[in-house]
């Protein structure tokens, strides 16, 4: 039975409402931490006056190797800025008990045998619907509480670098496939995140806690999933690096899923080469995943990143059309005009070009996306130990009763995919996934190819990531939900291609809101990719530390908001 809505403070932190719940999700400040920073600050270390926010990994393992900074320490510090912004950003859904043990092991590993990886010691979030063994993994959603997984295998693979997995993500509800006037970041688990740089500002989804907690230094690196968006996305306006990756670089195995034909998880930081990084531990052929069986040869050492890639590169600028450039602002639109100048900056040629097929591709994505969800999702709740429900008709019921998942919006996707014929008995939802695949590669491939020669190719595209952060607001209390006005991910994220977004600036009211521009290319062009937004990011140096505002007052919203995945 449905409840009246409750009042507009319990988003940012959703109530749990049974004993086992609140056993299962530890509370952030029943971990032992070091005295809380300035919350207002971008954080540092204790006794040795270490900017967490500027800090790079590189930099943190040279500080470990010299045996000037522990594992202990790093961790001690994160769950410190965890324990002192948490309540007001709503990123961290639940924090590792074992945190601090898993980072004193770390130093006897390093101590012993010197560090594993680049990871090692290093705190990294992961996005609640990676599944862990130590953790719940809920998706945000309450019927998943008594889910019981073993760990996903970027879990495993992050573990034995010596990584921390210092918590879990909050995340836009079941990835956001839940309500078709859904509001990102809001999880009937972890209520609501908060943009770090203006709180009453949305993070966008479906990685919002992913985003938002990197940028407020919550973690050094963080795991974020994409089906449409929803890394990319919160790496704009949380103003932090996200790579989707190339689909089949990295496992599925053991990740709550929208689609198999879509889905990735990549990693998202406040530094391109902590992407590159993490990208180097968790990329690699799995047996339980065949699209990993696709990648081609060895894979490159992403990590060691061409400083120089944009010097003699050519990038295709995807320009807005009348229509766009009428609903975006100008300020944004500025940014984006300002980050194709950095790109000639830095010695690339700038080639303005259209990507054909978009209608139709957006067209045949949702019906899809909804049979596959039925599939994926199904089939992953019945691979899963634990009390939940068993299939998506399970899920519906246990949504019907709930006291908390319906309260601020509905179910509708929920609801389509359970009307909807699964692939493997509908051919022409087959037809539309394997048109609308070739049509979003052929988009970016014709694009690629210009001209008659090699020379004439382009490297990359480059796009506007987002606009600004729009006001949080929900649709059973305001009537209205995201106000989502432009994007440029879902070539990319169909096609199953590269898509890194890169902090290009700040719009919106007192140009307080970050924006970033997402480079995107070929299939399995992740370290040009990498690459080329490292260059940028060294040219452009954009990126500053939130400041945790308040508010900067209210901006209009569009009539038709449309959600992330």
């Amino acid at each position: 039975m449905r409840v009246t809505a409750p009042s507009r403070s319990l988003p940012r932190r959703a109530v749990v409402t049974t004993a086992l719940a609140a056993a299962l999700l530890i509370p952030t400040s029943a971990v032992s931490a070091a005295p809380p920073p300035d919350p207002a600050g971008s954080g540092t270390l204790p006794l040795r006056g270490l900017d967490l926010d500027a800090l790079t990994i590189p930099d943190l393992q040279q500080r470990m190797d010299a045996g000037d900074l522990s594992a202990v320490e790093l961790t001690t510090a994160y769950l410190g800025r965890i324990e002192a912004l948490n309540d007001d950003l709503g990123a961290v859904l639940s924090v590792n008990p074992h945190a601090l043990d898993d980072a004193a092991d770390s130093d006897e590993a390093r101590h012993r045998h010197s560090a594993r990886s680049p990871l090692e010691g290093i705190p990294v979030l992961l996005k609640d619907n990676v599944d862990t063994e130590q953790m719940p993994t809920t998706a945000g959603s309450r019927a998943l509480l008594h889910s019981e997984p073993d760990d996903a295998t970027i879990t495993r693979r992050l573990r034995e670098a010596g990584a921390i997995v210092i918590g879990k993500a909050n995340l836009s509800e079941w990835a956001n496939f839940r309500g078709s006037a859904s509001t990102s970041g809001w999880s009937g688990v972890g209520g609501q995140t908060a943009n770090p740089y203006v709180l009453d500002r949305n993070p966008c989804g479906s990685s919002s806690g992913s985003g938002a907690g990197v940028a407020a230094s919550l973690a050094q690196v963080a795991i974020g999933t994409e089906t449409d968006g929803s890394i990319v996305c919160p790496a704009g306006q949380n103003g932090v690096v996200g790579l989707k990756p190339t689909l089949g670089l990295v496992s599925r195995d053991g990740i709550v899923p929208i689609s198999a034909e879509q889905d990735t998880a990549g990693p998202m930081a406040r530094h391109a080469v902590d992407a590159a990084i993490m990208l180097d531990v968790i990329a690699g052929r799995d047996d339980a995943d065949a699209a990993t069986a696709e990648i081609p040869g060895e894979l490159p050492d992403y990590a060691d990143l061409d400083l120089d890639a944009l010097q003699g590169a050519r990038i295709g600028v995807w320009t807005l059309t009348p229509e766009q450039s009428a609903a975006v602002d100008d300020q944004t639109e500025a940014v984006f005009a300002a980050a194709v100048k950095q790109v000639e900056a830095a010695g690339a040629t700038a080639v303005p070009v259209q990507l054909a097929y978009q209608d139709e591709i957006g067209a045949g994505e949702t019906p899809a996306l909804l049979a596959e969800f039925k599939r994926d999702l199904n089939a992953y709740l019945a691979a899963t130990p634990g009390d939940h429900p068993a299939d998506l008709a399970g899920l519906i019921a246990f949504n019907e009763q709930d006291p908390v998942e319906l309260a601020y919006f509905g179910q509708e996707l929920f609801e389509q995919a359970q009307a909807a014929t699964v692939p493997a008995d509908d051919p022409a939802i087959q037809a539309t996934r394997d048109r609308i695949r070739q049509l979003a590669r052929a988009s970016i491939d014709e694009v690629l190819a210009q001209g008659p020669g090699p020379e004439d190719d382009l490297d990359a595209i480059v796009g506007l990531t987002n606009t600004p952060a729009w006001q949080t607001r929900y649709q059973n209390l305001d009537g209205e939900a995201d106000a989502f006005v432009y994007s440029t991910s879902g070539p990319a994220a169909v096609a199953g291609y590269p898509d890194v977004s890169v902090p290009a600036g700040f719009s919106g009211p007192q140009e307080t809101l970050p924006v970033g521009v997402s480079f995107f290319g070929g299939r399995w062009s992740d370290a040009l990719m990498l690459d080329i937004a490292a260059d940028f990011e060294d040219q452009a140096a954009a990126r500053e530390a939130p400041g945790f505002l308040p508010t900067v007052g209210a901006d209009p919203q569009p009539e038709n908001p449309e959600p992330g995945t």
